[in-house]
């Protein structure tokens, strides 16, 4: 399966690698499991990627689980496009192919914003856990919770000001890469004002004046190369924007 360049790594037990896979198993189970579940492992190089068309190795593999790392899926259409930002835990099949020779003209492409180390979940994975349907079925979750996750970018796309989709965007980021500093929260996001664009959908000189606007009102701001701060402000402006019937989750955040 050639996923990189770079050599193969070794094989890593995936439920050591992704613990939150193995909550619905019993804990008479957990341990089998978790030497059962073996895969292996590839590093995705920074850059463009593109997905060999022989990495699927079989109809039963199920996909690419990343463990560690940061990239992107691009589908544009004529001078649109939409972007969907990939890291931890999130499960990939790029071999099945977008339909790009169908009416509407469309071009699919990958990028790998960090170097990404993935798990190669492929048949011998398949068999060797099929006697554990609660995995199974926590990697079809992955699977819908990008779903999901889609969804609420496209209606964050949706919303009147660019200022607030970036906003809400950063709040979801910092559900999944934030960590906590006393001033605010921190998130590690390596991405052009360009790429933020078209996470969600907006221009790039429209994201940059909305950047700017929400530093200047204390919101979010630039810390370092891709590390932006969402100080405590801005979760006080998130619940006035979208009122909830109880309080506003706190997302789960890693301490500093």
């Amino acid at each position: 399966m050639p996923l990189s360049p770079e050599p193969r790594l070794p094989d890593v037990r995936v439920l050591d690698e992704d613990p939150d896979l193995a909550a619905g198993l019993r804990d008479d189970e957990l341990g089998a499991a978790t030497r059962a579940a073996l895969a292996r492992t590839h590093v995705l190089a920074r850059g463009p990627w593109k997905p060999p068309r022989d990495a699927s190795n079989g109809t039963t593999a199920i996909g690419l689980l990343v463990l560690d790392g940061l990239l992107m899926r691009t589908v544009e259409i004529g001078d649109r496009c939409a972007t969907e930002l990939l890291g931890d835990g999130d499960l990939l099949r790029p071999w099945e192919r977008d339909p790009e020779d169908g009416s509407l003209p469309l071009r699919v492409s990958w990028t790998i914003l960090e170097p990404t180390r993935v798990a190669v979940l492929d048949a011998r994975f398949a068999a060797a856990t099929a006697a554990w349907p609660a995995l199974a079925s926590a990697l079809v979750g992955r699977a819908l919770r990008r779903a999901r996750w889609q969804a609420i970018f496209a209606a964050l796309s949706h919303m009147n000001r660019v200022d607030e989709r970036v906003l809400f965007a950063f709040w979801y980021f910092a559900e999944r890469w934030g960590r906590v500093r006393p001033d605010g929260i921190l998130v590690r996001l390596p991405v052009t004002h360009e790429q933020l664009g078209a996470l969600v959908g907006a221009r790039r000189p429209s994201v940059t004046t909305a950047l700017s606007a929400l530093g200047e009102i204390g919101l979010l701001q630039s810390v370092a190369r891709g590390e932006w701060l969402l100080t405590p402000a801005a979760r006080a402006r998130v619940e006035r924007l979208a009122p909830s019937r109880g309080a506003l989750d706190t997302p789960r955040l890693v301490a500093a």
